[in-house]
């Protein structure tokens, strides 16, 4: 007797398993990626790309934990994640932070990188079922999204730094992303199959990491102590339009914490893992938020960004420290500082200033989210160093040490420079 059945209807390639397998695949990709842009923030110089590429790698951390959380639905109840075959593949994108100048790095992003990850997600999507993995189909919809708004992004302000960069690094940038795309080829891109054999062993030299000097764009008046009450004691924290540019220079210069929370991300990547890093790259995208808060307030009021300053000294500080005091600093200026926003809120709102009470009333609220990671991620570090991981007192004596002494480095010159600055901003401010 000959048994027939109903034909099967074709709807998605990859079982679960062979699923699973292509998302870890994207995610140790965004991963990577995501540490790289961090280590980097530091040594980037442009204003624009400083604090637009925190959003860029926050964004690619919320894609990489939606795959991560989908391999572990697919693979149940196993929670590993192993590198095993596509190894060529991460250590192309570890190369990948040895980039020459800042400019190649952008350059690897917008022309290889990024592409690359488009790519493969639109290849995924042609092949998927929106049906039977329809939680993946819904997260890398918006990925696709996002990653031409990032590309888009990257090239736009590529194309004005390259025109503007000396000759001799523009070509060791260009000559670097084509090595960079050959390597990539070589393993056959990122894509839904297992990466080819390299064919040529990557040898960067020596290990990366980031600047303990940060880059800074020469559009802005560069020093190292942005406010006169920095190394000044009797330089007033002031009121009224005081109070107003004070906060908003103060936002401003939250760059530092930008750079140093990048460098706290890519320091501490291997030693604290997924969840430290995805919290990390919330934090960094918040410093940046803050950052250009002050700087939106500041050229809404009429200010070039040849008069406005961009201090360096909280994340000079930890030069050559232990990066713990990097992580301590952030925590510490977030929960010294964090009691005097809600008042500045209410200041601000007497004045009838909307900019400035809506900027810092979300600030304020970053800011209870970032306390929280401070004593979250200190513990951790310390109960690793067999340290009792709920005494903090170690590290804030020496954070604030080591700003105080960084403070006493301040010449009569630099000091006497950045006042005629205050006064200056002050001044205009107050003839508008």
């Amino acid at each position: 007797m000959t048994m027939s059945f109903l034909p099967g209807v074709h709807r998605g390639k990859y079982m679960r398993y062979d699923t699973a397998v292509i998302l870890k695949r994207f995610y140790l990709c965004e991963k990577m990626t995501v540490i790289a842009q961090a280590g980097w923030l530091p040594g980037i110089p442009y204003f624009e790309m400083k604090t637009l590429l925190p959003k860029i790698l926050w964004e690619d951390a919320m894609t990489a934990n939606a795959l991560r959380e989908r391999v572990f639905e697919l693979r149940f109840p196993s929670r590993i994640l192993e590198v095993g075959e596509d190894q060529g593949l991460i250590d192309l994108l570890e190369y990948a932070r040895h980039a020459p100048n800042a400019l190649a790095f952008l350059t690897a992003l917008s022309k290889v990188l990024k592409p690359a990850m488009l790519r493969a997600y639109e290849t995924y999507l042609e092949l998927a079922d929106e049906i039977g993995d329809g939680p993946t189909y819904r997260f890398m919809k918006l990925a696709i999204d996002e990653k031409y708004q990032q590309i888009e992004t990257l090239n736009q302000h590529i194309d004005r730094y390259a025109a503007h960069e000396e000759p001799a690094e523009l070509e060791r940038a260009e000559q670097w992303v084509k090595e960079l795309q050959t390597h990539l080829d070589r393993l056959g891109g990122i894509g839904l199959d297992s990466p080819k054999a390299a064919g040529a062993e990557l040898k960067p030299g020596k290990p990366f990491e980031p600047l303990e000097v940060p880059a800074r764009d020469q559009k802005f008046c560069n020093v190292r102590f942005y406010w006169p009450d920095n190394v000044d004691p009797a330089f007033p924290y002031g009121s009224g339009i005081q109070l107003q540019l004070r906060s908003a220079v103060s936002h401003l210069n939250e760059v530092w914490a930008v750079e140093n929370a990048g460098h706290v991300l890519y320091s501490f990547a291997d030693e604290l893992g997924w969840e430290f890093i995805y919290d990390a790259a919330r934090w960094v995208y918040d410093e940046s938020r803050h950052c250009r808060m002050g700087y939106e307030r500041l050229k809404s009021w009429g200010f070039a960004e040849h008069e406005l300053p961009l201090g360096t000294y909280i994340y000079d500080s930890c030069k050559g420290q232990d990066p713990i005091y990097r992580l301590g600093m952030l925590f510490y200026f977030e929960s010294k500082n964090i009691g005097k926003k809600l008042d500045r809120v209410k200041n601000f709102e007497s004045m009838n200033d909307r900019m400035s009470q809506h900027d810092m009333d979300f600030d304020w609220a970053d800011e209870t989210i970032h306390t929280s990671y401070g004593k979250k991620w200190l513990s951790a570090v310390l109960e690793r160093r067999g340290k009792n991981p709920d005494d903090y007192t170690e590290i804030k004596d020496v954070c604030e040490q080591i700003t105080a002494k960084t403070v006493q480095t301040a010449t009569p010159e630099e000091i006497a420079q950045i006042i005629d600055i205050a006064n200056k901003i002050i001044a205009k401010a107050s003839s508008l």
